[in-house]
């Protein structure tokens, strides 16, 4: 896949098939409509494209108005959405720079702008909520319209429902809000996760509850960076660890803040395995996916370390046990998968 900054690029292709969105998540819905998108390309012999923007619109539009509140929580980071898209098979993936210029295009000078002379799209695929263009003024009709006019075709896809609820970025966040990890995996086709280089933190994990965790290291901690300062999700978590060794690393998660040790608003992921098979200093540098299969509880503020130093062992005593029965049911259900293959 082919990732490139705006479309302004000589190594864009020069007419594709399209679909336009932000796809936080890239949930069921996505996939779906990356599905249709990958078949209509073939069909036509064009690269699949997805134009996708950054910042999130409605992030720029809570900047310009001075009400950050007004933001939208951030399901996935840029990498984990590209990984999504690419593993959906897309060919080429263009990152638009949301700003004042974009935002004040009229719908028909983003389509000629963007999508007629910028990307040569020949096929455009969007939902069926779609709009676009300065104050919102284009909608599927208007894009319709316009490919009569200048030779594309235009698709509309219709809501994707899973079990009766209708696929969303905003039902997936309602999901992680509430710590429902299950609804939110039902929606994304996967279990929720966030991926990023291992980097040092400040090492208190390794001053804390030596005798709780068994080691003359204690609670050691993998830091990784989430670079939106409104997750989807946050509290502490039972999860795996992808990507240290061979096979996933049960641990225990924190998403947020650190209110009890840090003040500077900064949201990290820090991951304490429970089973510790890398060198001191192992982790550092490394890519990791983690998955957040269980939500413990939320955030707290303790009132010393050694507050902190007790919540952190039931934390690790309770997704210890999460993730012992969340192993043996997945085990069975692999049983069972391949007693119906055979």
């Amino acid at each position: 896949m082919r990732v490139f900054r705006g479309f302004h690029h000589p190594g864009v292709a020069p007419a594709c098939a399209l679909t336009i969105g932000n796809f936080d998540g890239v949930h069921r819905g996505h996939q779906a409509m990356l599905a249709l998108l990958q078949s209509e390309a073939r069909h036509r012999g064009l690269p699949s494209c997805v134009l996708t923007f950054e910042p999130h619109p409605r992030d720029f539009f809570a900047a310009q108005a001075g009400k950050p509140e007004l933001a939208p929580a951030r399901i996935a980071t840029l990498r984990d959405k590209l990984v999504e898209l690419e593993r959906c098979g897309v060919d080429q993936v263009v990152i638009q720079p949301f700003d004042k210029a974009l935002a004040a295009l009229p719908p028909q000078d983003f389509i000629r702008q963007v999508l007629v002379d910028g990307l040569g799209a020949q096929y455009v695929l969007v939902g069926d909520d779609f709009r676009f263009g300065a104050k919102r003024q284009g909608d599927y009709a208007t894009l319709d319209a316009a490919g009569q006019a200048r030779g594309f075709d235009v698709a509309r896809m219709m809501s994707y429902e899973v079990r009766g609820l209708r696929v969303s970025s905003s039902a997936v966040r309602e999901a992680l809000a509430a710590g429902d990890m299950a609804r939110a995996a039902s929606l994304l086709g996967r279990p929720y996760a966030i991926s990023g280089h291992v980097t040092h933190g400040r090492k208190l994990g390794r001053q804390l509850g030596e005798s709780q965790a068994g080691a003359a290291d204690g609670f050691r901690t993998l830091n990784l960076r989430f670079p939106h300062d409104k997750p989807a999700a946050h509290g502490i978590f039972a999860v795996r660890v992808h990507g240290l060794t061979a096979e996933p690393l049960p641990g225990v998660a924190s998403l947020g803040n650190r209110p009890t040790v840090e003040d500077a608003g900064r949201v990290l992921l820090e991951v304490h395995c429970l089973e510790w098979p890398l060198a001191a200093e192992g982790g550092y540098g490394k890519l990791a996916r983690v998955e957040l299969l269980h939500k413990l509880r939320d955030e707290a503020r303790y009132d010393g370390l050694d507050a902190l130093t007790a919540a952190i062992a039931a934390d690790t005593a309770a997704a210890r046990a999460f993730l012992a029965t969340y192993a043996a049911s997945h085990a069975q259900v692999s049983r069972q998968t391949t007693r119906d293959r055979i």
